[in-house]
């Protein structure tokens, strides 16, 4: 029974170097790349502010009206409809227009000062 458990030959490292190998891959394939995603998520969620445009996870598209961090609830104004979610129901926040202007404004005038090089 010992033999068949160790294998006909007895120990053999490369099997344990394999796995080794193998679990390295799964951090580096799946694990780390996930945990990227989540801490973008929550920088996301940590930047909302008043005004802001969101979609909830169940595909609710809303305007924030208040953002209570020590609760983890947001409030959403939806079409007059006040709505109260947790944080981590939040899937997309898009900034509110005059910032993502600003944003636009700031990228072209970069562009320009790149082309003039």
């Amino acid at each position: 029974m010992a033999n068949f458990v160790l294998g006909a030959g007895g120990f053999n490292p490369s099997f344990f170097v394999i796995l080794i190998l193998m679990m390295a891959m799964m951090y580096f394939m799946v694990m780390r790349p996930q945990k990227k995603q989540q801490q973008k998520h929550q920088e996301m969620v940590n930047q909302m502010k008043k005004g802001d445009t969101v979609i909830t996870i169940g595909g609710l598209h809303g305007v924030i009206d208040s953002v209570n961090t020590d609760t983890k609830i947001v409030v959403l104004d939806c079409d007059g409809v006040y709505l109260k979610f947790n944080l981590s129901a939040i899937r997309t926040v898009t900034p509110t227009a005059s910032e993502a202007a600003t944003v636009v404004e700031e990228e072209t005038v970069e562009e320009t000062k790149e082309d003039t090089k």
